[in-house]
């Protein structure tokens, strides 16, 4: 194994003290970046996913490119249904749609629950084969979706904002909708655990659908299944947890076995960090669409918000994903901001 050159992020999650803030964005590797639209152009997004030589270069592209302080490895949340046996169907400029929803108890059972190791090795391949091509420079973040957001696509067949159908279910057949997401949380156990195995240096969990629920519900059909995970990689790797929209949750997440807990820009940061009595790394939340605000804004904007987090047991990166169409030198801005804080 080499030797990290860079492990802020990792300090960071231990609690230890860090010289400076680190930085890295969701969805980093990706579609903002010149060099990945060239590869875009050439391979559909399955392809770029499933093909591990491709998925490395599209890792590592930030890397150089931006300057941040750690790789997330470029795939998707949704090769969990796959590897369960649910067709996802990936078009350009329209986001997923998984032709056949889960509706039935039937349904339930069909799902594979076994084998996503073997099933999913072009992930575990890309993580060993990034690891190496990283040398050391920065740690290497593997991921995952959070159950109930997987649920919902399950159910929901495509992307929304509301999301009625996979709320529907959930309020409607309770006992089906735990087992399904009792089916997702276990294969994510073995998914998580195999990329551990691969390379990862830590994971995150990626809730991006549980602000669609009240906090009582968020407690039944999201926290449970949260923690079941974090609990399971405790010894393995620091695990992330990054349900959006819920800053009720804070809280009760902050005392799991979570290491870090990723907030998006609704709440502001001193608030999360009296939620989460200042017992938890936190991560974010810069607002992605700021990135299309003039530099010295993004540079005031980012002053501000590490104000409010404190430079200790804070890992500065977006309150989500960054957008499409976010030039190369507002996410270089971002990073050399947090780089340049208090310097």
């Amino acid at each position: 194994m080499n030797e990290l050159k860079n492990d802020l992020v990792l300090r960071a999650l231990k609690g230890e003290k860090t010289e400076r803030v680190p930085v890295w964005m969701m969805r980093q590797a990706g579609r903002y970046l010149p060099d990945y639209l060239k590869l875009k152009a050439k391979y559909d997004f399955f392809t770029r996913v499933q093909t591990p030589e491709l998925a490395t270069e599209i890792t590592l592209q930030p890397i150089d490119q931006v300057g941040v302080d750690a790789a997330i490895i470029f795939s998707d949340i949704l090769v969990i249904p796959q590897a369960m046996g649910v067709e996802v169907l990936m078009e350009e400029g329209k986001g997923p749609s998984l032709p056949n929803v889960i509706k039935s108890q039937q349904d339930i059972d069909a799902l594979i629950t076994d084998g996503a190791e073997e099933s999913l090795k072009y992930v575990t391949d890309a993580l060993s084969l990034t690891k190496k091509e990283l040398n050391g420079r920065v740690p290497l973040i593997g991921f995952a979706g959070a159950p109930w957001t997987i649920l919902c696509y399950m159910v929901e067949g495509k992307g929304s904002k509301t999301w009625d159908k996979a709320k529907q279910f959930a309020y409607t057949e309770p006992q089906l909708a735990r087992q399904l997401l009792q089916k997702i949380t276990n294969i994510t156990i073995n998914y998580l655990k195999a990329q551990v195995k691969a390379g990862a240096d830590l994971v995150q969990v990626f809730d991006s659908w549980a602000g669609a629920l009240s906090p009582a519900d968020f407690k039944t059909f999201a926290q449970p299944y949260l923690v079941q995970i974090a609990d399971a990689l405790q010894h393995d790797a620091p695990v992330i947890l990054f349900p959006k929209g819920t800053w009720y949750a804070l809280k009760d997440l902050s005392q799991t076995s979570a290491a870090g807990l990723g907030v998006d820009w609704c709440v502001e940061p001193k608030v999360a960090r009296e939620l989460t009595n200042n017992s938890i790394t936190l991560q974010g939340n810069f607002d992605p669409s700021k990135l299309l605000a003039p530099i010295p804004e993004i540079k005031k904007a980012v002053k501000e918000m590490i104000d409010g987090f404190g430079t200790q047991r804070y890992i500065a990166n977006l309150g989500h994903g960054i957008m499409p169409n976010v030039p190369v030198d507002h996410a270089k801005a971002f990073v050399e901001a947090v780089k340049e804080y208090g310097l």
